[in-house]
C-alpha cells in the first residue's frame, strides 16, 4: 500500500522516514519529495509499504503523531489526477 505522509519537518530524511514506518513493518521505498531548483523538501512525501495490514496500522498510529517537533499527516495515496 502507498501511503501519503505530509507534515514532515524539513529536517527528516528518507533514512528517518523509513526508520519511523519500519516499526509496523516492512518498507518498500520512501521518498520525500523536493523542490527541482532548491532541492529543499516540500514537506510531503509517500511511504510504500509491502502488506496492508501493516500500512493501515501504520496510519492509525502515525497520524497526527509528533515527529521532527510536527504533526504528521498520514493516509492512504490516492492515483494522481489527470492534468
Amino acid at each position: 500500500m502507498n501511503l501519503f505522509v505530509a507534515n514532515i519537518s524539513r529536517a527528516v530524511k528518507e533514512e528517518a522516514l523509513k526508520a519511523l514506518f519500519s516499526e509496523f513493518g516492512p518498507v518498500s521505498s520512501v521518498k520525500i519529495l523536493a523542490d527541482k531548483y532548491t532541492g529543499e523538501s516540500k514537506g510531503f512525501g509517500f511511504v510504500e509499504m509491502a502488506n496492508d495490514n501493516h500500512a493501515l496500522e501504520a496510519i492509525r498510529k502515525l497520524s497526527n503523531a509528533e515527529f521532527f517537533g510536527r504533526r504528521l499527516v498520514v493516509s492512504k495515496a490516492r492515483p494522481r489526477a489527470a492534468a
